[in-house]
């Protein structure tokens, strides 16, 4: 596929979605939605991952099962599937199922950024929760939760009840990674951590230290499950990244008794700071 000169631009059912070529590498694109990065895939190799955040959502895959074991996978939220192409490329043969709600995005990466043509792949154009509650048990071994609605994560992705619906469909050893974005103060990351270990209580967070700190606006990778995260190897790939990342493994220092969050009173996340994508790809 030749490197294309120029951005698409496409409107989809949930705003602007602009494909914009990298620079620096052949093949290579930023997918954007409302001027928001979501996603970034180099198709001649989907090992490449350019966001910070996807790297260390990486590692906890390769880390949860011993290299090339095929795994059982849900991503919920698609974006240009960076994951899905990652980890058929690391893990091949594995199944996995992804669910994006936006029907219009999907046909637009489908077409301007076709999976390998060998990849176990399949696309469900769905609600995340509906999905996932529809789904059998313990039918998974890893779910990957990296859902938003623009810059923001919605609602009823945040509650306990969400939560236990994705504790069912994971298997007993299995693993949920997922994606949480805030700023100082991080009340919203402390009561997403709250509400993950309420369902899946063996956890770690991966971030920049600064984001950790609650310093800056960031995303926090969650690893939780029902039996100890890597937490050794973990931390060596976060400290080897080029971005040097941090794990948080005391979350009741972390949370400081924060309490889970219910449907009720469940609601998105933060709205990123003004300017803060303006100097990414």
């Amino acid at each position: 596929m030749p490197q294309r000169i120029k951005r698409i631009v496409e409107t989809v059912a949930s705003g602007v979605a602009e494909l914009i070529p990298d620079a620096d590498r052949p093949e290579s694109f930023t997918l954007l939605l409302d001027g928001t990065p979501q996603s970034h895939v180099d198709l001649r190799d989907p090992t490449h991952l350019e966001f910070e955040y996807i790297r260390r959502m990486a590692a906890a895959i390769d880390l949860i099962a011993p290299p090339g074991q095929k795994l059982r996978a849900l991503h919920l939220g698609g974006g240009a599937l960076t994951l899905p192409r990652y980890l058929a490329a690391t893990r091949p043969g594995s199944p996995q199922r992804v669910v994006e709600i936006d029907g219009t995005l999907v046909e637009m990466v489908r077409r301007e950024l076709p999976l390998p043509a060998r990849a176990s792949i399949r696309v469900r154009v769905a609600d995340a929760r509906a999905a996932v509650e529809g789904i059998r048990e313990a039918g998974y071994d890893v779910v990957v939760l990296d859902v938003f609605a623009g810059s923001r994560t919605p609602a009823h992705l945040a509650s306990v009840e969400f939560i236990q619906e994705v504790a069912r469909v994971l298997a007993p050893t299995g693993w949920l990674i997922a994606n949480v974005a805030d700023g100082p103060p991080l009340r919203y990351a402390r009561s997403q951590v709250a509400t993950i270990r309420a369902a899946l209580p063996e956890a770690c967070l991966v971030a920049d230290a600064a984001v950790l700190r609650g310093r800056r606006f960031g995303n926090l990778v969650v690893l939780a499950g029902r039996t100890p995260p890597p937490i050794a190897e973990l931390t060596r790939r976060a400290a080897g990244d080029w971005f040097p990342g941090r794990v948080e493994t005391d979350l009741d220092r972390f949370t400081g008794g924060t309490a889970p969050v219910t449907d009720r009173d469940a609601v998105a996340s933060p709205t990123p700071p003004a300017g803060l994508f303006s100097s990414r790809k």
